[in-house]
């Protein structure tokens, strides 16, 4: 039977009946109801998302559900042509863009996906419907290569694509006529001095932004940098504590970009000289509220501009969500309901620190409580709590925020970072006057901040007297669970070297991460907190002495019932939620 040229319903449920994917008995009815789909549809459907909408289960086993992906995947099998799912990081889609118009790709449903020397590799949802093929290997003078990917996907990526190769193209020439004379290193320093040539309210830098945003919010990015260099600027995501390249732009595009988000952050579009923060509010896609904090920092090239992501949700999470054991979940609650003490939590940047103690203070903030905080800079407006900014220009340190604070009449205080002895002492002072006082602290493990608050300066008997608890915390990415896949027994000294003296029985199977598109192909997906818990006893504060020995105070810590990270993380590995390599990587620095 010669195949069609464009498929329809008919011929899917054929093909599908041939592979046992619909059985013979059921075929009329579930056409029936594809076709009744596609009728009431406004606007041209392809049939492969009727069948879709139908939510058929699969006749082989195991019975999965037939969804776009699965039925895109199988045709591609019956077309005997590759699959593939579009990954818009791996695309530059101003330069696969110029082979065809956006009116052209919609007319065909198809979307050029890469262009090398010699090939154009072209995404189609109908791999018999070619009649473009010729047309568009003459224009573009190579041959092209047909993959198949979800019709769906097509249909968004070509708009999006199309729109943001004309935005940026459109965003170069209006800002950059002359970009040519910029080819030595001291032009491209003093740039600042055409201001006028950038404009940040340009639609087209408007469309670049706002996609740019939206984008970083669908691939669950934490963090956004945009760098500029000599020629292009790169624009790059940090997912799961990785970053990715996403795109690089023309450098007169960047600048626009930056300028645009600068003036929405409220900070001094001209000053490029010295760093400067802001924050904005804006929302996704779906409506929800996200919080953007600013940093720029001059560089080489430009104005460097990192973007921070802060989803107001994680703030609302429990502490079980966030990772907590519920024994330490347990321990960490006794010791924040206490009246008056100094709590510690510490760890490296981007180890979770500020997420914890926001979870907490929210948590703690009722209507019969009041929460002070001094932070440099405000990580996340909350406004359950009286948030106070250090202001180093005009003398307001962490010290002196805590010294005002105290006239305030608080019950909880929250220092942002103790970094030196005079913030230190006033911490200190508060709680001896009877607060409760939260703060971060940048040491390995828990019994590394009694050893860095000594070595700051600190008498050991303020803290005997006033020192609580301190919880290390640490990042690990979890499984996928779309795709992580049992790995058999783990090795003895894989596990000796996580587990140690502690002597946990070894998991029979652990998980290993395998990729897919859920994950974008990292086995990874999230990430979720490790804790070491240390509470003072009357028998650790009685080792806190001036010439103290670290390895005293963690052997003591762990017969109080303090587990270490890394035993933290064994728990997670039996639990089948991240993997002994990562484990072994985010805690490598305790050796």
């Amino acid at each position: 039977m010669s195949s069609p040229k464009a498929l329809d319903l008919q011929q899917i449920f054929t093909w599908m009946l041939a592979d046992g994917l619909v059985e013979k008995a059921d075929v009329k009815a579930q056409y029936a109801q594809a076709q009744g789909i596609l009728k009431n549809t406004v606007g041209a459907m392809h049939p492969l998302c009727a069948v879709a909408h139908c939510k058929l289960k699969s006749g082989l086993p195991p019975h999965k559900q037939l969804t776009l992906d699965a039925l895109t995947e199988w045709l591609a099998g019956r077309a005997a042509l590759p699959f593939v799912r579009i990954d818009p990081l791996k695309i530059d889609f101003t330069k696969v863009a110029d082979v065809m118009s956006a009116s052209y790709a919609a007319r065909f449903n198809i979307l050029p996906l890469e262009l090398t020397q010699d090939v154009l590799v072209v995404a189609t949802a109908d791999p018999f419907a070619i009649e473009w093929e010729a047309e568009i290997a003459k224009i573009a003078r190579r041959a092209v290569r047909r993959v198949i990917a979800n019709p769906l996907d097509i249909a968004q990526y070509t708009s999006q694509f199309f729109a943001l190769a004309k935005s940026i193209k459109k965003a170069n020439k209006t800002n950059g006529q002359d970009l040519a004379l910029r080819n030595n290193f001291e032009q491209l320093v003093e740039m600042g001095k055409i201001n006028k040539q950038v404009d940040a309210n340009d639609q087209h830098v408007v469309n670049i932004v706002d996609w740019l945003w939206q984008y970083a919010f669908e691939q669950r990015a934490s963090d956004i940098h945009l760098e500029p260099k000599r020629e292009l600027g790169t624009i790059r995501f940090r997912i799961d504590g990785v970053l990715h390249q996403v795109y690089q732009v023309p450098a007169v595009v960047m600048i626009a970009m930056t300028a645009r988000i600068k003036l929405l952050g409220r900070m001094d579009v001209i000053e490029k000289r010295r760093p400067q923060d802001g924050r904005i509010k804006t929302r996704t896609a779906g409506g929800q509220e996200i919080e953007l904090r600013l940093s720029t920092l001059p560089t080489a090239f430009g104005e460097k501009l990192v973007m921070r992501i802060f989803d107001p949700e994680v703030v609302v999470k429990t502490l079980p969500e966030l990772g907590f054991p519920a024994d330490d979940a347990a321990r960490w609650d006794d010791l924040t309901s206490r009246p008056h003490g100094i709590i510690l939590v510490t760890g490296p940047t981007g180890s979770g620190k500020t997420t914890t103690l926001y979870t907490t203070l929210k948590a703690l903030a009722t209507s019969e409580v009041n929460v002070c905080t001094v932070e440099d800079p405000i990580e996340m407006v909350e406004a359950a709590f009286n948030q106070m900014q250090v202001q180093p220009g005009i003398d307001l340190s962490f010290a002196d925020g805590v010294r005002a604070l105290m006239r305030q009449d608080p019950d909880i205080i929250m220092v942002g970072e103790i970094r030196d002895l005079a913030t230190a002492e006033m911490a200190i002072q508060a709680a001896l006057t009877g607060h409760l006082v939260l703060s971060t602290l940048h040491t390995n493990d828990a019994p590394s901040a009694v050893m860095r608050l000594l070595e700051l300066g600190v008498p050991y008997y303020l803290l005997e007297a006033t020192l609580i608890g301190i919880m290390a915390q640490r990042l690990v990415r979890t499984l996928c669970p779309d795709c992580k896949s049992p790995d058999g027994e783990i090795g003895d000294d894989i596990w000796h070297s996580i587990g140690g003296a502690w002597k946990i029985p070894k998991p029979a199977v652990v998980y290993r991460p395998v990729g897919c598109p859920e994950c974008r192909q990292t086995g990874y997906r999230g990430r979720t907190g490790i804790y070491e818990l240390l509470t003072v006893t009357e028998s650790f504060s009685k080792l806190v002495r001036e010439e103290t020995d670290i390895h005293a105070l963690r052997g003591q810590s762990a017969a109080d019932g303090m587990k270490p990270l890394r035993i933290a993380g064994a728990y997670k590995i039996i639990e089948g939620v991240t993997s002994a390599e990562e484990v072994l990587k985010v805690t490598a620095a305790l050796g």
